[in-house]
């Protein structure tokens, strides 16, 4: 395939993946509904989403419908990417580690944004903002409870982003197993 045009690919099915996560972690960390980031996202997966929740319905917080797109969009990735030259197995494996590498890219760079704009604009409110400190708090906080407070200082976003980077640098040799 050439290069353009798997770079093209990729970014398209990334985009993909991300938004049914992104739907799916809306829904488990139980985020802001009326914030209008999470409206749009809602608008922008329910064309697929809607039919095949009548298949899978949530149960609890969590919306099987949307993860089990967001894996599909890996599979369907590795599929095109590889002209189905491997099994069946291969491509699930695939589309799953796929869908992790994409969620730990996710958290980082979400982690990273937060730190950033914790510095440029203190006390303001942003959506989206707003929006990424809900869907990082099931992870930050457990480590705030962990790590000892040093004042007004907050180590654990950087505690977060070695461990997501750690998780980054061993699922590209996972890839490379299926």
């Amino acid at each position: 395939m050439n290069p353009t045009l798997f770079m093209v690919v990729d970014l398209i099915f990334r985009l993909a993946t991300l938004l049914f996560l992104v739907r799916f972690l809306l829904q488990a960390c139980k985020a802001d509904f009326y914030n209008p980031i999470s409206q749009a996202i809602v608008k922008g997966s329910n064309g697929l989403a809607a039919p095949l929740r009548k298949l899978l319905p949530k149960t609890g917080r969590y919306d099987l419908a949307t993860l089990l797109l967001a894996w599909l969009m890996g599979v369907i990735f590795m599929v095109l990417v590889t002209q189905g030259s491997l099994g069946a197995i291969s491509y699930l494996g695939a589309g799953f580690i796929r869908l992790v590498s994409i969620l730990v890219d996710f958290y980082w760079w979400s982690t990273l944004l937060l730190v950033i704009a914790s510095f440029v604009s203190q006390g303001n409110y942003h959506p989206a903002l707003s929006l990424l400190d809900e869907l990082l708090s099931p992870l930050m906080t457990p480590l705030r409870n962990i790590l000892p407070t040093a004042g007004p200082l907050d180590f654990s976003p950087m505690v977060l982003i070695l461990m997501l980077s750690i998780l980054q640098q061993a699922l590209p040799s996972a890839y490379s197993l299926v």
